[in-house]
């Protein structure tokens, strides 16, 4: 069997990327006076410089056209002790933003209170990539916060992790 006529199951696929452990973010931009955010995994650096990050959106998302409008957006850097905000902001057709707080970035952005770090970005380009669109922003701000005991979230074989929980004493 020739490996062009193997298909690829989704779910066997979705399975094996699960073994890829991720950090995750919340995409977040500001527009018309509405705070827009969505939970994503898929994001990393691109380069050094310019300083480029990327993430990966499905096409048919409801926010995203939203940040496209706006033209820059804010990645915030979930700590582990934030699983909740990354389920919220995981919904749709929920009110995303209830009870969370947050703040204005240098760009209008929002930033999510308890975030790891967070990078404030214009968006530099953007490419249709199967069902998703691969986004790249300029980072034009970022923030590191100095709380040496914060890990951040990680996502693994469909769960969330903790690093704390496996690190040697």
């Amino acid at each position: 069997m020739s490996l062009s006529s193997t298909a690829i199951e989704p779910l066997r696929f979705r399975e094996a990327l699960g073994h890829y452990a991720s950090g995750i973010t919340v995409i977040t931009t500001h527009v018309e006076g509405e705070p827009i955010g969505f939970t994503c995994q898929s994001f990393h650096s691109v380069s050094m410089s310019p300083p480029l990050v990327s993430f990966g959106v499905m096409s048919s998302s409801g926010s995203y056209p939203k940040i496209r409008q706006a033209g820059r957006f804010a990645v915030n850097i979930l700590s582990d002790e934030q699983v909740r905000i990354s389920k919220q902001f995981a919904r749709r057709g929920t009110d995303k933003w209830h009870e969370v707080e947050w703040q204005e970035s240098p760009l209008g952005n929002p930033i999510i209170a308890g975030s790891l770090h967070w990078l404030d970005c214009e968006i530099y380009a953007e490419h249709a990539a199967g069902d998703h669109l691969i986004v790249i922003g300029e980072v034009k701000a970022l923030n590191l916060q100095e709380a040496a005991a914060t890990q951040p979230l990680l996502y693994y074989k469909g769960q969330y992790r903790n690093i704390a929980e496996h690190c040697e004493a």
